[in-house]
């Protein structure tokens, strides 16, 4: 009997977290603009290497794929080498796809980021095969939106490894060769910091570990500082569709209010191409950094034009 009613509040507290979500506030065009604006762009990334963790798929394929747009050199660097039964895309696929499209260059690169030697490996072996490091994105992330109750401790080391952890480690094996950059930034996909009790309620350790790779990221700004090295993050407006938000629970329904991952690419093009002396320790939001740049009409980001766009997380 006692599983029949475990099961039901897990049940129950999926659906409190899922309507959570969806009754948070619509975007509305010309909201207020929380952003700093951007300084004068630095230096493009023509021959420059990028390190993205998680770069496979999502949001960090999107920003591969833009980087290697402007000419540089990306290091596609995730464990999966095989195809997952439910997401798509590799390591080896994704730098296939980028490599074709006949701008830049894409190297995959084997990477569990809970794994500290393989981390030092992964870096090791990106710099063999270029001239360095220049920006590294902090992108790979677990996600488990439950309450206290129903996060296991399984879970929870999942997210702590992989969004703490790992941005720490990732950043700490990149730190000698970012500088030796002429323009090095870091930028960690973390929001900015909202102490509202209803980002905790539903989701509490999912909510810290976002959180505190957020708090990571404003260390190494005023850390690295002494090296001339950025350090911001960055977080969309809107519910992303990726393919692991889209296998969630209600994921088809919040797809249809969501944006493509290329806004997310687009801003992070944006904030990693300016001055690294002075771009740094920002929480930026997508949509709010291309609106610094002049843009005014984000309809082709969204999934589906003219449908109300789903608020992301953490963002009042």
């Amino acid at each position: 009997m006692g599983t029949i009613f475990d099961k039901a509040r897990r049940a129950i507290n999926k659906l409190e977290g899922l309507t959570n979500t969806f009754t948070l506030p619509k975007v509305k065009d010309n909201e207020a603009n929380t952003s700093a604006p951007l300084t004068v762009q630095s230096e493009g990334l023509e021959n420059k290497t990028v390190f993205i963790s998680g770069g496979s798929r999502g949001i960090g394929f999107a920003i591969a794929k833009r980087c290697a747009e402007a000419g540089a050199t990306v290091i596609i660097a995730a464990k999966t080498t095989d195809p997952h039964p439910k997401l798509p895309g590799t390591i080896y696929t994704a730098a296939d796809e980028i490599n074709q499209m006949g701008k830049g260059k894409a190297i995959p690169v084997v990477l569990d980021i809970r794994d500290e030697e393989a981390i030092k490996q992964a870096v090791e072996q990106a710099c063999e095969q270029t001239s360095g490091l220049d920006v590294v994105i902090n992108n790979a992330s677990a996600i488990h939106l439950e309450n206290t109750e129903n996060t296991p401790s399984k879970k929870f080391d999942l997210m702590f490894s992989i969004n703490v952890r790992g941005t720490y480690l990732l950043t700490q094996a990149c730190l000698p060769y970012l500088k030796k950059s002429s323009n090095p930034h870091i930028l960690t996909l973390s929001p900015p910091i909202n102490l509202q009790p209803k980002w905790f309620k539903n989701y509490g350790a999912y909510t810290s570990s976002k959180y505190a790779m957020s708090m990571m990221a404003m260390t190494f700004a005023e850390e690295f500082k002494a090296y001339d090295i950025a350090s911001n993050s960055l977080w969309p407006k809107t519910a992303i569709a990726t393919s692991a938000i889209l296998n969630m629970a209600g994921g088809k329904l919040l797809g249809a209010r969501s944006r493509q991952p290329e806004i997310m690419a687009d801003a992070c093009y944006e904030i990693i191409t300016r001055d690294a002396k002075q771009c740094t320790g920002n929480f930026f939001v997508d949509e709010e950094v291309l609106r610094h740049q002049g843009v005014t009409d984000f309809t082709h980001y969204a999934c589906q034009p003219g449908a109300s766009l789903q608020r992301d997380l953490f963002l009042d």
